[in-house]
């Protein structure tokens, strides 16, 4: 019996990015490959004849072909972490449907998927928590959830298309409470400036009736954050579609257009924050004493 998704839920909102997973592997099968994808999708009582119309055009295409190279780009800032920290957590903030854990799973490390519990139930439905993974149904600004993350062999944090929707305070003092809570940690995650942040966010601010749009999260550039925390040993920053491996050689003219478009007018990128570790800490207090 196959899952059934109703239109217009948090469900659909889910399947979606995980659909254009799937057709980004379809077209671009040398770059993508995601069976994970394609198997979930074909146990859902879902018709994705509208999407698939929308998404298989141009502009949708690339949109898929975002999604896909932003669990890419993610993925390997995870792997970069688990060489010289095998055991570490690895932690999916705002997971959805993604399935990133398994695509890094060394044998080794621990998996945390937080969402909202409305999320976790479908999640825990379609995309069961697998061997050393839990599925924590919480609130990322509802701290508690750190207490349940067992860091102590270091940690790494992601989170794919989140923090847009979150206010610019909000998403301050989580990183600062993260840094602090979790020395010598990883966080990576995705940007755009304002002009791309407003795009993004636009039918769903209007949907709930929000005009002061300055108050979201949105990053001209990632020096910004250097002064958002002491506990931040840096920042740095990667191109969304070229800065981990260069797909522009892969993809259409038009494309590529838009690829120029989102390293220049929105300036997409991937943010790594590393967390200052305790001995960092400790030699900043013997410099100060």
């Amino acid at each position: 019996m196959k899952y059934h998704i109703e239109k217009n839920t948090v469900q659909e909102t889910l399947v979606i990015p995980l659909f254009g997973r799937l057709v980004c592997s379809e077209h671009f099968p040398a770059l993508f490959s995601d069976p994970e994808a394609k198997r979930i999708c074909d146990s859902l009582d879902y018709d994705f004849a509208d999407k698939r119309k929308k998404m298989e055009s141009a502009a949708g295409l690339f949109g898929a072909l975002e999604v896909a190279q932003r669990q890419y780009d993610l993925r390997c800032e995870v792997e970069l972490y688990l060489k010289d920290h095998p055991k570490a957590a690895v932690v999916n903030l705002g997971c959805g449907l993604d399935d990133t854990f398994s695509k890094v799973d060394n044998g080794q490390c621990k998996g945390y998927n937080i969402d909202l519990p409305d999320v976790i139930r479908v999640r825990n439905d379609l995309l069961p928590a697998g061997a050393r993974e839990t599925n924590i149904s919480c609130d990322l600004n509802d701290f508690s959830w750190m207490n349940r993350i067992d860091a102590s062999d270091g940690a790494v944090f992601f989170a794919a298309g989140v923090f847009y929707y979150f206010r610019t305070a909000d998403v301050k003092t989580l990183f600062h409470t993260m840094a602090e809570h979790f020395p010598g940690g990883v966080l990576a995650f995705d940007s755009c400036n304002e002009r791309g942040a407003k795009l993004m966010r636009k039918t769903w601010l209007k949907e709930a009736g929000i005009t002061d749009v300055s108050a979201f999260f949105s990053l001209e550039n990632e020096s910004q954050l250097l002064g958002w925390s002491d506990c931040f040993a840096s920042v740095t920053a990667k191109s969304y579609m070229r800065g981990y491996r260069d797909i522009y050689k892969n993809v259409s003219f038009f494309h590529k257009l838009m690829i120029r478009f989102c390293d220049g007018l929105v300036n997409m990128k991937i943010i790594r924050i590393v967390f200052r570790g305790r001995a960092n800490d400790a030699e900043r207090t013997d410099q100060s004493a």
